[in-house]
């Protein structure tokens, strides 16, 4: 009873702050699940069936207040899940140290990129709607979506500030297309591959899934109220963390 307590404790920050951020729950989440004791592929296989229903959580919150673009919403799905796929695939065979100490330094300059443009994504510019403009930000995501099926922490993070840097969205719309979309497919279709070649630990998913769900939608509630300001000073936050926690995961920390 007391390890559940402490997964959905865990789970509702973790997924709060992700929420609001647009990315991040496994600067929390991820970690905790390796620390009581998982294997690497049984904790990131859990941890990615649980972040499904953040996505889930946000979507609820989102939906009522929101106005996606659904076909710009399925160009970012059809470009990012060739590549969760072969993310998801590719992870369990491979060491992850340089790959995970390379992501830390990429989400890292994320946030300060962000602190270093104070205007950024405040007011929503679309661009690069055109063909190229399409196909450049396309394989990105593309790129994106093979870090997301392979490494989960702090990848939303990227989709996000591809989405307004690249597609001139504000940090509110990025955030949602982000919840939605990585939030409930990309990482559903992460923990359906992992789970098929892995392990999850099934005991483990009530707590994580109702923390999940709350912490979900509690963010996107502060994201959609609170507005651009908050939400690009929690997207740095985050990304700061994240960035070194990950650098820290890498060097600092044993590895099997």
């Amino acid at each position: 009873m007391l390890e559940q307590l402490l997964l959905f404790v865990i789970s509702l920050v973790a997924n709060l702050l992700s929420a609001l951020a647009g990315g991040g729950a496994g600067l929390l989440q991820l970690p905790a699940l390796l620390f009581l004791g998982l294997p690497f592929g049984v904790a990131l296989a859990t941890h990615k069936v649980a972040s499904v229903f953040l996505g889930l959580g946000a979507t609820a919150r989102h939906w009522r207040s929101s106005t996606l673009d659904w076909r710009f919403a399925a160009f970012i799905l059809a470009c990012g899940l060739p590549g969760v796929l072969l993310g998801a695939s590719l992870i369990l065979q491979v060491d992850e140290r340089w790959a995970t100490f390379a992501l830390g330094v990429l989400t890292l300059s994320l946030g300060i990129y962000s602190w270093l443009k104070p205007e950024l994504g405040q007011h929503a510019q679309p661009q690069n709607r055109q063909i190229a403009g399409l196909l450049i930000g396309g394989a990105v995501i593309l790129m994106i979506g093979v870090l997301n099926g392979s490494l989960t922490s702090g990848t939303g993070l990227f989709v996000t500030l591809w989405l307004v840097r690249w597609f001139g969205l504000d940090y509110k719309a990025a955030v949602a297309y982000t919840l939605v979309l990585v939030g409930i497919f990309w990482n559903g279709a992460g923990a359906i591959t992992l789970g098929i070649l892995g392990d999850i630990q099934w005991s483990w998913l009530p707590a994580l899934i109702l923390g999940s769900l709350i912490g979900g939608y509690l963010g996107a509630h502060l994201s959609i109220v609170k507005g651009n300001k908050l939400i690009k000073r929690a997207f740095e936050i985050i990304t700061v963390l994240v960035g070194l926690a990950l650098i820290y995961q890498a060097w600092f920390t044993p590895h099997i």
